[in-house]
């Protein structure tokens, strides 16, 4: 596959309204073998040429990832999705996303937006790449990011993150990678007024939708924008990268319900197949989009830039 041009910001149209992709982080991740619970050699031997660069770097199988943010203009609002990893967070089970010093901020302002001009942040689950940007450090403490909007999280998210809650639950999956996103990117908004929790499927918006993804976690959601007869399916990590199209029953390593995980996966693959929607995963490299065409067994990625 070639290797395509890859700047820090880019748009797309979904009908009338804008989507801006704006990046906070790139690099190598886990190689597939280590990220896929349910890997399997024959199966990434068969499809691995079918992905290749810039999804993966052929020479080490390490996944070429991205952390980047979707803002969308639409029907007079600018709605924010997933805020990533946030500057000088505490990870000390992620430590590739502690202590990050990224020009988000100042690219989502070359972007066109400040921070006063987000009208909602919608997170599709709360997960320590995420909901970084919901709150920046001042004056010592952790306060919303963006100061005019509605922050959007997932209820069950909510009350199964809330580390008040750990007596509630087994331990969970994703707990060390986790650890301490909930009190400095989640509680200050809460403790703001600022959150708005809600139960998928519910429309947020115009020509915004929310429905129910669980699996990776209990509140998983995808966020639909449709207009003009066009439509977006931004997934977050229900797709991690293009092998789990061609591979749809591998799940992450740190999906919470296995089982949930592969359900919504194959749910989402179909939607996107049969609407004709482009799908928008939250840590594409390459195209960061794509579109999904069902085959003979399963499902098939088509990258066409702009498409």
């Amino acid at each position: 596959m070639q290797t395509l041009a890859d700047p820090e910001i880019d748009t797309f149209l979904v009908g009338r309204a804008r989507v801006t992709r704006v990046e906070e982080w790139r690099g190598a991740f886990l190689t597939p073998q280590v990220l896929f619970a349910g890997f399997d050699t024959g199966a990434y031997a068969a499809t691995r040429d079918a992905i290749g660069a810039p999804y993966l770097d052929l020479a080490t199988d390490a996944i070429n990832a991205r952390l980047q943010s979707w803002v969308i203009e639409h029907e007079r609002q600018t709605v924010l999705i997933d805020t990533g990893a946030g500057n000088d967070k505490e990870r000390p089970g992620l430590p590739l996303f502690g202590g990050l010093k990224t020009p988000f901020l100042e690219r989502l302002a070359t972007a066109g937006f400040g921070v006063e001009d987000i009208d909602l942040v919608i997170c599709t689950h709360l997960h320590v790449d995420h909901v970084g940007w919901n709150t920046r450090l001042i004056k010592g403490l952790w306060q919303p990011t963006f100061p005019r909007a509605e922050y959007v999280f997932p209820a069950a998210d909510a009350v199964y993150w809330d580390p008040r809650n750990a007596d509630r639950y087994p331990p969970h999956v994703g707990e060390a990678v986790n650890a301490g996103f909930f009190e400095d990117s989640v509680r200050p908004i809460l403790a703001a007024g600022r959150a708005r929790l809600v139960d998928a499927p519910v429309e947020i918006g115009p020509g915004l939708r929310l429905d129910p993804a669980p699996g990776h976690t209990p509140g998983s959601t995808t966020i639909t924008l449709s207009c003009d007869g066009d439509a977006a399916i931004f997934c977050g990590d229900v797709v991690h990268h293009p092998l789990q199209i061609l591979n749809p029953g591998w799940n992450s390593i740190f999906c919470e319900d296995a089982q949930q995980a592969r359900a919504s996966r194959g749910a989402v693959l179909a939607r996107a197949a049969d609407s004709g929607a482009r799908l928008v995963p939250a840590h594409f490299a390459g195209e960061h989009t794509v579109r999904v065409e069902r085959t003979a067994d399963g499902f098939r990625p088509r990258f066409a830039l702009g498409a």
